[in-house]
Formats: C-alpha cells, sequence, structure tokens
C-alpha cells in the first residue's frame, strides 16, 4: 500500500517508521522539503531536526504535499491541527479526491499558552471540517486520543484498551481498522463510534489526556471503555 504521512514532527515520523516497518510504500509529505532537510535545531517540542530523523529512514522519500497525495492510495493527516486545512488544501483536493485520508490531528490552540484550548469544540470538530472541505475524500478520525508511540504499539500499554473510528464511509473505517490490527490492536479494541460528528467527542478528550499526562509523568497510557 502508498501511504502520504502528512507532518514531519514526532507523530508523522513514528506512524511513517510503522508503515515502512510493515513493508507499505511510505513518503512524508512537508510543504517545503528542502527548507525542512535544512533545518538543524530541534522543533518546537525538542525533537530531533527531521533530516536526522530521516537519515536513519532513507527508504521514507520527504514530497510536497500535493506530490504525497497525488502518488499515495491512502493519506495521513498528522500535522498540527491548526495548519491541517492549509496543508491539506496544498495537497490539492483533487489529488485526495476518492480517497481515504485518516485524520489523527487534534484541533489544540496554543494562542493563550498552556494548557492549549481546542478550537473547534462542542458543535464542531477538525475531522468535520476537514469532510466538509474535501467531500470527495473519506475521512476518517482515529488514533487522535493517545501517545504517538501508542498508536504504533498498543502493547505499551497494559491490558485492553481502546482506539476510537469516527467517519461516514463505511468501507473506509473497515480499511482503516485493518491498518490498526497491524498495529497490533486487538478487534475488541477497536470501538466504531459512527458518523464523522463523533470526532467531537474524541478530540475533545485531549484536555483530560492532558490532565493525565501531568498527574502520571508520562505517556504510556490509553482509554478503556467498558461494556457490559
Amino acid at each position: 500500500m502508498r501511504y502520504a504521512v502528512f507532518g514531519t514532527g514526532i507523530v508523522g515520523r513514528t506512524i511513517a517508521a510503522k508503515l515502512a516497518a510493515l513493508g507499505h510504500q511510505v513518503v512524508v509529505g512537508t510543504r517545503d522539503a528542502e527548507a525542512t532537510l535544512a533545518r538543524t535545531e530541534p522543533d518546537s517540542m525538542g525533537n530531533p531536526p527531521f533530516a536526522q530523523w530521516h537519515n536513519g529512514h532513507p527508504q521514507v522519500r520527504l514530497v510536497s504535499f500535493a506530490e504525497g497525495a497525488g502518488g499515495a492510495e491512502v493519506v495521513i493527516n498528522a500535522t498540527s491541527g491548526t495548519g491541517s486545512l492549509d496543508a491539506l488544501t496544498a495537497a490539492g483536493a483533487d489529488n485526495l479526491a476518492g480517497k481515504v485520508l485518516i485524520d489523527v490531528a487534534n484541533p489544540l490552540d496554543f494562542s493563550a499558552g498552556m494548557p492549549p484550548t481546542l478550537n473547534p469544540v462542542n458543535t464542531d470538530s477538525l475531522g468535520e471540517q476537514i469532510q466538509r472541505a474535501f467531500p470527495d475524500t473519506k475521512v476518517v478520525k482515529t488514533l487522535n486520543t493517545m501517545n504517538c508511540q501508542v498508536m504504533v504499539d498498543p502493547s505499551r500499554v497494559a491490558g485492553e484498551h481502546t482506539v476510537f473510528v469516527s467517519g461516514n464511509d463505511a468501507e473506509a473505517k473497515d480499511q482503516v481498522t485493518e491498518l490498526l490490527l497491524s498495529f497490533d490492536w486487538s478487534e475488541a479494541g477497536v470501538l466504531d463510534l459512527g458518523d464523522i460528528t463523533t470526532a467531537r467527542g474524541t478530540e475533545m478528550l485531549l484536555p483530560v489526556w492532558l490532565s493525565l499526562w501531568g498527574a502520571l509523568g508520562h505517556a504510556d497510557f490509553n482509554f478503556h471503555i467498558a461494556s457490559a
């Protein structure tokens, strides 16, 4: 399968590395590949520059958003939530049309400092905004309620725990579920919440997640939904 992972931060890198390890053809999309590779300082989260990661993953090409979307069968949006719509617009609606777009981003607004707020919230979600902006694309929201290391290695958290799936297209959600199973999620751990409007709830889990991170002092945790 050909995947384009949008975003050069730690989330995009982690997902791209996992997909490549599973034998998929993977590119990482960015606005300006030359500028991204030229950076020598850590990013805003303290992660090493992308070029350093790229040297260890030479099979993953760095391309523009448009080139990545054009050549991919599935696109994964791992950009910062505030920049997601701009990145996808740069990719081009025609390049995204008919394809599954897995949205793992959250609309975190850091403009007022820490802790971040959500924008949009309550009556809308980033997942819905993307679906409205690209009606011919099959948007599936998932993996946005956990640390990126847990996304690709759920065994980091002991016992059963849950990954949520939201989207309007049943076949697209089935395809995404197959990907989650290849990441070693259990079938019982994948919970389909319904259409893309249910992404509002999963995005609104982020303030709780941030509080738990602070209370626990680490990010190797997740939500588990138990049902009778």
